[in-house]
């Protein structure tokens, strides 16, 4: 991947929106593809999304199109910006169409309820499965960026982890813009599975504010939070320090108090008393932590790992707990040493 290249952005929800921003100002030329042929044309027409970033104007310079084809063709570099659990679908559609040569940047964050898989390994899947078709080299990027605050260019860092290390810093080269920061990482497992598990401690941390039981308690679930999933990411092969860095805490912190982060709004309505359903359907946008909960806990299962937090959410949703009955039963557990990773 190079800086006269040409960016292929799969997916018109607000980090494709944002970062084709971003790699417009650093002189590349993009194109846009979205699964939803009415919200592409209201994007090229007026290069607005009102119901993802209502204030954000695409650059004129980003060419919108509602063909797959078009959007990949000579494409360097290819942009995953689909929602987790519709990876799948969407890249069965699309892969014929992704040059062979071109690498894959992926900031997606979850994991596949079916195959328990992350975004990269999902793509792979499929790309891996079309006949004469070798592996994309890819890049995951993560951290705590906040969209909305991306499409102000607001001050803010980024994770490149690949298991090659030339793509880790292409992609620092192709996001070297005023307002970002990119620092380049080796873990790849660890910063997806950072990405996807802090979403589950986000429903939580807005539990947390919907009841209004305070900052030390917000404060205690982030910090148990982030041993849970440490644990749970040591058990799959990642290292704990990933866990600790821009892409664990950072990124966390960010989800579990941003006013405009879906998972923690999602969380935050539930501890008020509204219905799943309720709130899943007058969401715009995916909230991914849902779905990923599903995951998470069969991979705590699957690793024999014990993920208290990320178990009181589940019954939350899934098993009709209250969140009150769930804070109870939190801080009625054993008395123990404190453990990290």
């Amino acid at each position: 991947m190079t800086v006269d290249g040409t960016v292929a952005i799969i997916g018109d929800g607000q980090m494709g929106l944002v970062l084709a921003d971003a790699f417009v100002a650093r002189g590349l030329s993009v194109r846009l593809w979205g699964p939803f042929p009415d919200d592409i044309e209201t994007l090229a027409g007026t290069r607005r999304s009102p119901r993802r970033l209502p204030e954000f104007t695409l650059p004129d310079d980003v060419r919108v199109t509602a063909d797959h084809r078009e959007a990949l063709s000579g494409a360097n570099c290819v942009v995953n910006a689909i929602p987790t659990q519709y990876i799948r679908r969407v890249w069965q559609t699309i892969g014929t169409g992704v040059p062979v040569s071109a690498s894959v940047l992926c900031v997606s964050k979850g994991i596949e309820n079916e195959t328990l898989l992350t975004p990269t390994q999902i793509i792979a899947d499929v790309l891996g499965g079309l006949p004469a078709r070798s592996m994309p080299a890819s890049c995951v990027l993560s951290g705590p960026t906040v969209a909305a605050e991306l499409a102000r260019r607001l001050p803010a860092t980024m994770v490149a982890a690949s298991d090659d290390p030339s793509l880790a810093e292409a992609a620092q080269d192709l996001l070297d813009v005023p307002w970002l920061r990119i620092y380049r990482h080796d873990d790849t497992l660890g910063v997806e599975l950072a990405g996807a598990t802090k979403n589950v401690i986000a429903l939580a941390a807005g539990m947390v504010d919907g009841l209004g039981v305070g900052d030390n308690a917000k404060s205690a679930l982030l910090s148990r939070g982030l041993a849970e999933i440490a644990r749970l990411g040591v058990a799959m092969g990642a290292r704990v320090e990933t866990f600790f860095g821009a892409a664990g805490v950072g990124d966390l912190a960010t989800t579990c108090f941003s006013p405009s982060g879906r998972n923690r709004t999602c969380g935050e309505r539930l501890g008020r008393g509204e219905s799943l359903e309720a709130i899943l359907e007058s969401t715009v946008s995916v909230v991914e932590g849902v779905a990923t909960t599903r995951s998470v806990m069969a991979l705590a299962q699957a690793h024999n790992v014990e993920m208290p937090i990320t178990a009181a959410v589940f019954g939350i949703l899934f098993e009709g707990l209250r969140p009150t009955d769930a804070i109870r039963s939190l801080m009625q557990r054993e008395q123990k040493a404190e453990r990290i990773g």
